[in-house]
C-alpha cells in the first residue's frame, strides 16, 4: 500500500509540474513571472501532499491510492481546466493508443449483450473468427475455460484480445445445436476501419460513413473514393463521429478542397499559430457533396465539415454539431499512463472558433444535456468564401437542418427485446436468402408469429404505422446474419431517412458550389482590374 501510494503521489506531482511548467517548456516568460509561478506550484504541492497524508491516515476505511489519485485527484484537477483535458490510466491509455493506431490483436468480431448473455453480433469478414465459422447469434459461454457468467461485454472482449499468433479457446452455444461448440482461434492483427461503409447508393452516387479519425483514416478515405470510381455525387456521413487525430482530419478535408485552400488553423498560449492547407487537393473533382452531421459529430469531424462549409464546397445537413474546438496534446507519462492536455484552440477557414461555452456547466450537462441547437444568436458571425453567413461558438450549424428521426414506443420495445436480432438468428436456420431478398408479406407474418411466441405485445396499428421500418429492419438483420455486417449496414443506409434526404439535396449542393466558384472568380477578376 505504501509503495502504491508513493507511486501515485509521484505521478500526480509529475502531472502538476507538467501543467505548471508547460508554458516554460514551449513558450517564453520573464524570469520574475517564472519564479512566482515556481513558488505557487511548490506551495500547491505541499498542500496537496499534506491533505493526502491526513486522508490516508484518518479515513474510516483503508484508502486505495490508485483510486484516489487516478480517479479522483488528477481527473478533478484537469476537469477544472476544461471538459477535454483528461488522464488515462494504463488500461484506458492502451485503448486510446489502440484507437489511434486503427488496429488491435484479437479474433475479429463484435460482441454485445443480448438476452442477458454475451453474444456474437457479427464476425468481421476475413478475420480469424470469420474463418473459424463463428456466427452472429452464437452465445459465448466460456473463453479459455473461464465461464462468462456475470462478465460484462468489455470483460469478454478483453479475454478475446491477446498477442498475435496466440490461440484462444472459445466455447459457444448455437441455436439448433444441442451441445456447446468449441473453437480454437489463432489471434491476428485486426484492422479497426474508420471508413466502415462505402458503396454506390445510386448509379454514380457514392455513400461513405467515417466513424472516427485514426492513423489510417486519410488512406481509407482515399481508397474508398478510388473504389467508387468516377463519382457524380457523394454523401459523406460524419454522424456520431467523435473525431480523433487532427492530422487525419486535415488529410480527409484535403481530398475535397482545391490545392492551397486553408483547412484549419490553431494556436494557444504556448504554441504559435499553425495553419494547415490542402497540399494535394481534389484534382479537379468537383462533384456535388452533402455532408451529414449530428450532435455526435465532434472535433476532427467538425474540422472537415467546417472547412467544406467555409469554402462552399458542399452542403452541410443534419443537426448542429457537438462544438469541440480544443486541441489536446497527448503526453505519455510513467506507469503506462497518459495525459491529454488542451494546448490550443482551432479555427475554421473563416476564423470561427466552434467550441461551445463550458463555463458554469457540469460535465454531465456539457456532454448530455444540450438545451439548444441554435447558435445563430452567437456574437461570432463570419462569412464563407461566397459571402454566406456562418456562426461560431457552438458547433457547426448545418446549411439544411434535418431533425433526427424519433422512435415510438413500439419500435423501442422491439429494439429493447432484441426482436430483429433473435428473429434473424432463427430465420437463417430454415432459410437460405440471396442478396435479392426482400421482406415480403410471408416473412412479415413469420415475424408476427415470432413476436407472439416471445410474448412481445403489438397491435395491428403498430404494423400498419411502422410497415416500412419493420421491413427494412428485418431485411437488415437477416443480411447481417447471411452476408456479414457490412451488407446489413448497406441496407440500413439505403432506407435511412436522413440519407434519403441527403440524396435529394445533391442538386442544391451543386448549385451552392457552382455559385461560390462564380462569385469568387468575379471577385478575383474585379480585384485584378482595380490594380
Amino acid at each position: 500500500m505504501v509503495r502504491s501510494s508513493r507511486r501515485s503521489l509521484f505521478l500526480v506531482v509529475l502531472i502538476l509540474v507538467t501543467c505548471g511548467f508547460l508554458g516554460l517548456l514551449f513558450g517564453q516568460k520573464s524570469p520574475a513571472i517564472a519564479s512566482s509561478s515556481d513558488g505557487d506550484i511548490r506551495d500547491s504541492l505541499r498542500q496537496f501532499t499534506s491533505i493526502y497524508d491526513v486522508v490516508e491516515q484518518n479515513y474510516a476505511e483503508p484508502v486505495n491510492a490508485d483510486k484516489a489519485i487516478y480517479n479522483g485527484a488528477i481527473p478533478g484537477m484537469l476537469h477544472v481546466l476544461d471538459p477535454h483535458s483528461n488522464f488515462f490510466d494504463p488500461k484506458s491509455y492502451a485503448l486510446l493508443r489502440e484507437d489511434q493506431r486503427g488496429k488491435y490483436y484479437g479474433v475479429g468480431m463484435t460482441v454485445g449483450p443480448r438476452n442477458n448473455k454475451v453474444i456474437v453480433i457479427a464476425p468481421f469478414a476475413g478475420t480469424p473468427a470469420y474463418r473459424a465459422g463463428i456466427r452472429p447469434g452464437d452465445i459465448i459461454v466460456a473463453v479459455d475455460g473461464k465461464p462468462t457468467d456475470n462478465m460484462t461485454t468489455s470483460d469478454v472482449a478483453d479475454l478475446l484480445k491477446g498477442p498475435k499468433g496466440t490461440t484462444v479457446h472459445i466455447t459457444v452455444l448455437r441455436e439448433g445445436v444441442d451441445k456447446p461448440i468449441e473453437f480454437a482461434v489463432v489471434r491476428d492483427e485486426i484492422p479497426r476501419y474508420s471508413v466502415d461503409l462505402h458503396f454506390l447508393i445510386r448509379p454514380g452516387i457514392g455513400y461513405m460513413h467515417v466513424s472516427g479519425f485514426n492513423e489510417t483514416t486519410e488512406h481509407e478515405v482515399g481508397q474508398a473514393l478510388d473504389e467508387m470510381g468516377d463519382l457524380k455525387g457523394l454523401i459523406l456521413d460524419l454522424r456520431q463521429n467523435p473525431g480523433g487525430l487532427l492530422s487525419e482530419g486535415v488529410g480527409v478535408a484535403d481530398k475535397f478542397l482545391r490545392k492551397g485552400q486553408l483547412i484549419v488553423s490553431h494556436h494557444g498560449r504556448s504554441s504559435p499559430e499553425k495553419r494547415y492547407v490542402a497540399t494535394h487537393g481534389n484534382g479537379g473533382k468537383e462533384y456535388p457533396l452533402v455532408v451529414l452531421v449530428n450532435r455526435g459529430t465532434a472535433s476532427a469531424a467538425e474540422i472537415v465539415a467546417g472547412a467544406i462549409q467555409d469554402h462552399d464546397r458542399g452542403l452541410i445537413a443534419g443537426e448542429t454539431t457537438f462544438g469541440k474546438g480544443l486541441v489536446q496534446t497527448v503526453y505519455p507519462l510513467s506507469e503506462n499512463t497518459g495525459l491529454a492536455l488542451t494546448t490550443a484552440k482551432y479555427y475554421t477557414p473563416s476564423n470561427r472558433l466552434i467550441q461551445r461555452d463550458y463555463s458554469n456547466v457540469s460535465l454531465y450537462d456539457y456532454y448530455f444535456n444540450r438545451d439548444t441547437e441554435d447558435n445563430t444568436t452567437s456574437h461570432e458571425v463570419k462569412l464563407t468564401d461566397s459571402g454566406r453567413t456562418v456562426y461560431g461558438g457552438g458547433g457547426i450549424t448545418p446549411d439544411v437542418k434535418i431533425p433526427p428521426v424519433k422512435s415510438n414506443k413500439f419500435q423501442d420495445t422491439l429494439l429493447q427485446r432484441y426482436a430483429f436480432f433473435n428473429f434473424a438468428k432463427r430465420y437463417i436456420l430454415n432459410h437460405h436468402p440471396t442478396k435479392g431478398f426482400e421482406t415480403d408479406d410471408v416473412t412479415l407474418q413469420d415475424f408476427r408469429k415470432f413476436l407472439d411466441e416471445e410474448k412481445i405485445p403489438y397491435t395491428e396499428a403498430d404494423f400498419v404505422e411502422n410497415n416500412d421500418w419493420l421491413r427494412s429492419s428485418i431485411r437488415s438483420e437477416i443480411f447481417v446474419d447471411a452476408f456479414g455486417q457490412e451488407e446489413g449496414l448497406k441496407v440500413r443506409a439505403e432506407t435511412d431517412p436522413e440519407v434519403v434526404k441527403a440524396l435529394d439535396l445533391l442538386p442544391q449542393a451543386k448549385a451552392l458550389a457552382d455559385n461560390a466558384r462564380r462569385i469568387v472568380a468575379e471577385r478575383t477578376a474585379s480585384h485584378s482590374l482595380s490594380r
